[in-house]
């Protein structure tokens, strides 16, 4: 216990070094940018900033991601509050009380209490990542080969389901992430595996290009395919600020919607753009003042920030301790683990420890630079997200083919990029799901050594596959990571009508 606080202490001082403060003011204000874009997402601006960490400390690149994280997700509510259009899925909600208070002359409150909120809601979300996130390492350090494989098909089935509307679909990019992990040296036996005679397929697919291409070049082609999109004329307001009385008012509702938030963050698969309905309807059944929701409540602004926000701590939990993310930013973040040569699990609380709580202090202070920033730059960030899709799809294409020739400075990432760009533009328009495509990517490997191995150590008896309680356990959760999608859509739906009620 006495070494954990040691630890915790010593990423506070660690976190707080000139150039993490740096990081985290610059990350967060490029994260607000890039959420309150109309189009763009969380996800794709922290696998466009992979490569940038690449060179940096793995404590100091975390943190960026994390900046960038945090950012995006208050940033969607800056467009959705201005022009009711969400920056980011996550911000749905906050469009329907957000954009009523604009048109009522209220815009700067609305920021400022949906900024107080995030802000709120994501520096709450920190208590469990410090003190569930142990507890679950320890636990992960039971594992075998057996449960490894187990392991990865959980995270498989539960990000592959329930981040799809479809079952059927999420489940064919699990597959297509599995099949794309095959590509390279087997790891057991050392023949090549559709390699093509490219060396630079020989430790397999490049995941930060394939990040990059699936994430964001496909945004650029589904940017490109559309007529360009002039955004609306800047809308004035008022000074920012937020009183007292509107502290007072919303404080029982960022308490409710951090927790509502931070179990769905915890829960993998489901996600912040289900954690904003659910803290908008439950501020609304508790709100004394139920005549101004479709009018412009505040209630309503800060119950759907809050919730999302709070799912960013909490949706880090199963991602650092058993490598399940709990939604496609930090299937994302996952990836800038491996690309620092770190893998999630219980090294990252024992081996690597040291970073892992800096990284966590990190995070705690990223939410004081979000409320600093967001405060301080709401006004300028309102100007951004006017600008044209013909500024934005030249931008985003050249970041691309800069950050992926800058990992290892070889032209033949660019090329895995591309490809990986046209796959992401088919498979979003088919509607399955970038983010287990990149899960089966990573996950493939774990669960095929985990599979051979126990195998192989068995004399290739299959008991050895339920031969432990945690096996056992681990199945449980498989099936239940197959069943929830279909109750959590119909959650959702039930969710959104309410709301729009």
């Amino acid at each position: 216990m006495f070494e954990t606080l040691s630890l915790m202490g010593a990423g506070f001082v660690n976190a707080l070094s000139p150039i993490n403060i740096i990081a985290m003011l610059l990350s967060t204000a490029l994260g607000i940018t890039i959420g309150c874009l109309p189009g763009l997402s969380a996800a794709m601006g922290v696998a466009l900033l992979l490569p940038v960490t690449f060179g940096m400390d793995p404590a100091t690149g975390l943190i960026v991601l994390g900046g960038i994280y945090c950012g995006a997700i208050f940033g969607g509510s800056i467009s959705a509050i201005l022009i009711h259009t969400p920056g980011t899925p996550a911000s749905a909600a906050t469009a329907i009380e957000g954009y009523q208070l604009t048109l009522r002359g209220q815009a700067a409150r609305a920021l400022s209490v949906a900024c107080f909120a995030s802000f709120a809601g994501g520096l709450l979300s920190c208590i469990s990542l410090y003190f569930l996130s142990p507890i679950l390492a320890e636990l992960a350090m039971q594992f075998k080969s057996p449960e490894y494989f187990w392991l990865s098909i959980f995270g498989l089935t539960v990000i592959a389901g329930v981040s799809s509307k479809s079952l059927l679909k999420g489940l064919i990019s699990g597959v297509l992430g599995l099949l794309l992990s095959t590509i390279g040296m087997d790891p057991m036996e050392g023949v090549e595996r559709f390699m093509f005679n490219q060396p630079t397929l020989y430790s397999g697919i490049n995941v930060t290009c394939a990040l990059i291409g699936l994430f964001s070049m496909s945004q650029v082609l589904i940017l490109a395919e559309r007529k360009i999109v002039q955004r609306a004329k800047a809308v004035k307001f008022e000074r920012l600020g937020i009183s007292k009385e509107d502290v007072k008012r919303i404080a029982p509702t960022v308490t409710r919607s951090w927790i509502i938030g931070n179990l769905i963050g915890i829960l993998p698969g489901a996600g912040a753009s289900i954690a904003c309905f659910v803290g908008y309807n439950e501020a609304k059944r508790f709100s004394k003042k139920k005549e101004e929701f479709g009018n412009g409540s505040i209630e309503g602004v800060a119950g759907s920030e809050a919730a999302n926000n709070a799912v960013t701590g909490g949706s880090l939990i199963p991602t650092l301790t058993l490598g399940i993310p709990g939604e496609s930013v930090t299937a994302v973040l996952m990836g800038g683990l491996i690309i620092h040569g770190l893998q999630p699990g219980p090294e990252l609380f024992t081996t690597y420890a040291g970073m892992t709580y800096t990284f966590f202090a990190g995070f705690v202070f990223v939410q004081f630079c979000m409320l600093f920033v967001g405060m301080l730059g709401c006004r300028g960030f309102a100007q951004i997200a006017r600008l044209s899709d013909a500024i934005l799809i030249p931008s985003i294409f050249i970041l691309c083919v800069v950050g992926s020739y800058a990992i290892h400075n070889n032209f033949t990432e660019v090329i895995i990029m591309c490809i990986f760009g046209v796959i992401g533009y088919f498979v979003r328009r088919f509607g399955l799901n970038a983010a287990a495509v990149v899960l089966g990517l990573i996950l493939g490997p774990i669960g095929e050594n985990g599979l051979r191995r126990s195998l192989m150590l068995s004399d290739g008896d299959w008991t050895v596959l339920f031969s432990t309680p945690l096996c056992w356990v681990m199945i449980a959760l498989c099936v239940f990571g197959i069943l929830s999608p279909i109750l959590m859509n119909r959650f959702e739906e039930k969710q959104i009508q309410d709301a729009q009620k």
